[in-house]
C-alpha cells in the first residue's frame, strides 16, 4: 500500500499543472466570482482547424525526420566514442557536446547567415538541419554509453566463426544497441517537438509548427486557445514517456545498457 502511495502522489503532482489548462481549454467565459468556467467547445473546434492540423502534421514530420537523422549520426559518433580508445577522444567528445553547453540561440545566430546563403532559410529542410544541432549531442551521449557497455568479445567470436562486417552488425551489434537507439530517437523527437526559438529563426514564420501556433495564441491573449494548444502540445510527449516509463525508470534493459546516460533529459 505504501509503495503505491509514492508513485500516485508523483503522478498527481505531474498532472496538477494540467488542471487549469483543461479548465481554460473548455471555458467559454471564466470571470469573477464564478467558481467554474462556462463550458464551450471552442477549444476543440480550434484544434480541428486546418491551420492547427497543418502545424501539428509539420511538427510530427519534422520530429520524426530529426529523430531518424540524429539517431543515425549519434550511432556513428557513439560507436567511435564508446567503442574505441584513441588520442584526442576527450576533445572530440567536448566538441560534440558543445551545442548542448552553449546556448542554442547564440550558435544559431552564428550559422543563420549560411542558411540564408544556401537557400535553407524559411524551409522545412533548414528547420530540420538546425534542430539537429541540439539533438545530435544527446543521441551521441546515449549511444556512446550503449557502445561502451557492448562486449567486444561477442564481435570477435562472430568474426572467428566467419561472420562478415554486415553479419556482425546485423546479428551482434544491432540487437545489443537497439534499445538505446530507441531511447535516443525518443529523446531527439521530444527535443524537436517542443523546439520554438530555432524553428522561428530559421523557419522565419513560414514553417509553422505547433509551438509557433501556441506562442501566437499566447501573444494574442486568447487564453482558451492557448490552453487547448498547450494540451495538444503536451499530449504526445506524455504518451511517449508514459509508454517507456518502466524502461526509463531503470527496470528494463534500456537503462542497463545506458547506465548513467539514462538520466539525460532533453
Amino acid at each position: 500500500m505504501r509503495r503505491a502511495v509514492g508513485p500516485g502522489v508523483l503522478v498527481l503532482g505531474l498532472l496538477a499543472p494540467f488542471v487549469p489548462l483543461l479548465a481554460w481549454a473548455v471555458a467559454g467565459g471564466y470571470g469573477y466570482p464564478a467558481l467554474l468556467p462556462e463550458p464551450s467547445a471552442r477549444g476543440a473546434r480550434l484544434l480541428a482547424t486546418p491551420a492547427v492540423v497543418e502545424a501539428a502534421v509539420t511538427s510530427m514530420l519534422v520530429g520524426i525526420v530529426v529523430a531518424v537523422l540524429a539517431t543515425a549520426a549519434g550511432t556513428a559518433a557513439g560507436r567511435a566514442l564508446g567503442g574505441h580508445r584513441f588520442r584526442g577522444r576527450g576533445i572530440v567528445a567536448a566538441v560534440l557536446v558543445a551545442p548542448v553547453v552553449v546556448p542554442a540561440l547564440a550558435t544559431t545566430l552564428g550559422i543563420q547567415v549560411f542558411f540564408v546563403r544556401y537557400g535553407l532559410a524559411d524551409t522545412v529542410a533548414g528547420v530540420v538541419l538546425v534542430q539537429l544541432v541540439p539533438a545530435v549531442p544527446y543521441a551521441s551521449l546515449v549511444m556512446a554509453a550503449a557502445f561502451a557497455r557492448l562486449d567486444p568479445d561477442a564481435e570477435d567470436q562472430a568474426r572467428m566463426l566467419g561472420a562478415g562486417p554486415w553479419q556482425r552488425t546485423r546479428h551482434v551489434v544491432a540487437p545489443a544497441v537497439a534499445p538505446a537507439a530507441a531511447v535516443a530517437a525518443l529523446f531527439t523527437f521530444l527535443i524537436s517537438w517542443s523546439e520554438y526559438i530555432l524553428t522561428l529563426l530559421i523557419g522565419g514564420g513560414t514553417v509553422r509548427t505547433l509551438p509557433l501556433v501556441l506562442f501566437a495564441a499566447i501573444g494574442s491573449g486568447d487564453l482558451p486557445a492557448a490552453a487547448a494548444l498547450s494540451l495538444a502540445l503536451a499530449l504526445p510527449p506524455l504518451l511517449l514517456v508514459g509508454f517507456t516509463a518502466r524502461r526509463l525508470a531503470g527496470a528494463g534493459p534500456i537503462s542497463r545498457d545506458l547506465g548513467p546516460a539514462a538520466m539525460v533529459r532533453p
